[in-house]
């Protein structure tokens, strides 16, 4: 059986409409999600995303009523990554939760660095949003 995946989540003082209006358009992933740092522009019915490991090919979910913000990430020679993340509605704000699967060859300390910087992300994602 595979390492059970870690779910990591922050709560965010904003309303959960104003919330996703911000997270779902995949040019505002650049405000937080800091894997994305150099760049993210459309490639025809895809994007294409700078990362600290190279460009890679990335899809996103369509827009949607439901808080869904999955994201799949393409790293060269490697099987395509399947990023679950929503948002959920709470009476004073809403929660944004991202699951983490460990990828194949993906040691224990990797996967707490990886969980860390999750962490990180969700933490600039919760303070640009409370920023207004």
């Amino acid at each position: 059986m595979s390492t059970p995946p870690r779910h990591l989540s922050v709560s965010i003082a904003c309303p959960f409409a104003r919330a996703y209006a911000l997270l779902a358009p995949p040019e505002n992933f650049l405000r937080w999600a800091s894997g994305l740092a150099g760049a993210l522009c459309r490639d025809g019915g895809g994007w294409l995303a700078d990362t600290p490991q190279g460009v890679m090919p990335l899809r996103f979910s369509p827009a949607n009523d439901y808080g869904v913000l999955d994201h799949w990430v393409s790293p060269p020679g490697q099987a395509e990554i399947y990023v679950p993340l929503r948002l959920l509605a709470r009476d004073d704000g809403c929660e944004l939760l991202l699951t983490l699967f460990r990828q194949p060859g993906v040691d224990d300390a990797q996967f707490e660095a990886d969980a860390d910087w999750v962490a990180r992300d969700l933490a600039a994602a919760k303070a640009w949003l409370e920023r207004g």
